[in-house]
């Protein structure tokens, strides 16, 4: 197993391993359609930040992967899910638009109950971010905290003070991973509008680690 630094060459596998990984997890995918929600959530990073990018390869092959930001380079997730709605004309194409229409009504009625609904975190104590996914094959294999510790080396070399992640609070896996890197939950627990699992409402856990020493 190596964890090494994203290469320009390793684009085209980690665009297909985006499509694998996190499969049994609640946000193995969000609406549907792994082309838009890749423009969301992995191709920014390769293009604007790929120096906070890093790959696990196991066997050979690429296994998993850890984008980051450290808050400048990327733009915010609202910006980048109305651009990929936009271009890939998702209101058009029945899951995605059945997953923004559902969206749009959980808001709503969030907003009725006057409850905090989901959304990215701004704060200059935790301004960096990042998302971390695994197929399941690399689970428990040293890849998850190998990627981790690259990603603590590069906040350490920039001087960035701190980072958070957001994942959901069902994804108990996941959660106690995060503790065990020295994360900790802040903030509220909102429902993530549109998204089910299972037939149920999931919930949005932010969670923040100040910058490694």
């Amino acid at each position: 197993m190596e964890i090494r630094n994203f290469e320009e060459a390793d684009r085209p596998a980690l665009r297909a391993l985006f499509g694998r990984a996190g499969e049994g997890a609640p946000t193995a995918s969000l609406w549907g359609h792994v082309e838009s929600e890749a423009a969301v959530y992995l191709t920014p990073y390769m293009d604007l930040e790929p120096e906070s990018l890093f790959v696990a390869v196991v066997d050979g092959e690429l296994a998993g992967y850890l984008t980051g930001s450290l808050g400048t380079a990327v733009p915010g997730e609202n910006a980048r899910m109305e651009r990929a709605i936009r271009e890939h004309r998702l209101v058009l194409r029945r899951g995605p638009a059945a997953f923004f229409a559902r969206s749009v009504v959980d808001v709503a009625g969030a907003a009725l109950r006057r409850q905090p609904t989901a959304g990215e975190l701004h704060d200059p104590r935790w301004p960096a971010h990042l998302h971390i996914n695994l197929l399941p094959r690399a689970r428990g294999t040293g890849a998850a905290a190998g990627l981790m510790e690259h990603w603590f080396a590069r906040l350490r070399e920039t001087g960035t003070p701190g980072c958070y992640l957001q994942t959901l609070v069902e994804n108990r896996r996941a959660t106690r991973f995060f503790e065990r890197m020295g994360f900790h939950a802040h903030g509220p627990t909102p429902a993530v509008p549109g998204l089910r699992y299972e037939g149920g409402r999931v919930h949005q856990l932010t969670m923040v680690r100040p910058g490694p020493v």
